[in-house]
C-alpha cells in the first residue's frame, strides 16, 4: 500500500472541512507540519477547532490559520509569542481552552487508546477543575480530564515508509505521537520517504495503522522562535 500524496493540497482534498476538530503535532515551532499547515490556510476551512500544544508564531506554523481567521477554539497549553492570539482572545473573538501540557499529552494519548476519561491530580484546586468531577483515591483529590479525539490529525516525523509508519527525530517527536493516535484520519508530513519493509521494526514510533496519508517535504524551514546569538 502506497499512502504518500503529491502534495499537502492533494493529502487534504476530500479530508478537511469547516467546523472540524483538527490536532496538530509540534512543541512552539518544533517538529511541526509546515506544509500541511500552509496547505490547510490555502484550503480556506474555516470554525476550526485546533488541538495542540501552541498556536505557532505571528506569521508562521498554526499562528497563518490565526491570521485568516480561521480557528474558532483553540485546546492548547501555551499561547505565548503569538500577539495576534492575545489580540482575538482579549477582545472576544477566539475561544481557548487551557489545559495543562501533561494533561493534555493524556489526553490525545487516551483518546486514541479508546479511554474516555482519566483522574489526575494536576490543576486540583484552580479554574482548570471548575465544572469538572472531583473524586478521592487514597485521600487525595483528583480531576476528571475527558479524552480528546479529532476529525483530522496533522504531524509531522522525520522518516516514513509508504505504508505510513513513522520514525521521529530527537526532541520534535514531542506531541507527533499522540495527535497521531488522536486523529480520525492522520496525515504525517515527512522528510524521508522509504520502500515498506526498509524501516527496522524496533525503531518505528507510529505504526502505519495510525497513519492514512503522507506527505513528503524533504526542506522544510525549520525556523526557530527565538534566535540568540553570542555578542562579536
Amino acid at each position: 500500500m502506497n499512502k504518500v500524496y503529491a502534495s499537502a493540497a492533494e493529502a487534504l482534498a476530500g479530508v478537511v472541512a469547516s467546523g472540524q476538530t483538527i490536532a496538530v503535532g509540534g512543541f512552539g515551532l518544533c517538529g511541526i507540519p509546515e506544509a500541511l499547515i500552509a496547505g490547510l490556510r490555502d484550503s480556506g476551512v474555516r470554525d476550526l477547532t485546533c488541538i495542540s500544544n501552541n498556536a505557532g508564531v505571528d506569521g508562521f506554523g498554526l499562528g497563518q490559520l490565526l491570521a485568516t481567521r480561521q480557528v474558532r477554539k483553540m485546546i492548547a497549553s501555551y499561547v505565548g509569542e503569538n500577539k495576534e492570539f492575545e489580540r482575538q482572545y482579549l477582545a472576544g473573538e477566539l475561544e481557548l481552552e487551557f489545559t495543562p501540557q501533561g494533561t493534555l499529552a493524556e489526553k490525545l494519548r487516551a483518546g486514541g487508546a479508546g479511554i474516555p476519561a482519566f483522574f489526575t491530580k494536576t490543576g486540583v484546586g484552580t479554574i482548570v477543575a471548575e465544572g469538572k468531577e472531583l473524586r478521592e483515591f487514597d485521600g487525595q483529590t483528583y480531576v476528571m480530564e475527558r479524552s480528546l479525539t479529532a476529525d483530522v490529525a496533522l504531524v509531522k516525523a522525520w522518516k516514513a515508509d509508504k505504508a505510513g509508519n513513522l520514525v521521529y527525530r530527537r526532541t520534535a517527536r514531542n506531541f507527533n505521537p499522540m495527535c497521531a493516535m488522536a486523529g480520525k484520519i492522520t496525515i504525517a508530513e515527512v522528510e524521508i520517504v522509504v520502500e515498506t519493509g526498509e524501516l527496522d521494526p524496533d525503531e518505528i514510533h507510529t505504526p502505519g495503522i495510525f497513519v492514512q496519508r503522507i506527505v513528503h517535504n524533504a526542506t522544510p524551514e525549520k525556523r526557530i522562535e527565538q534566535r540568540t546569538v553570542r555578542a562579536g
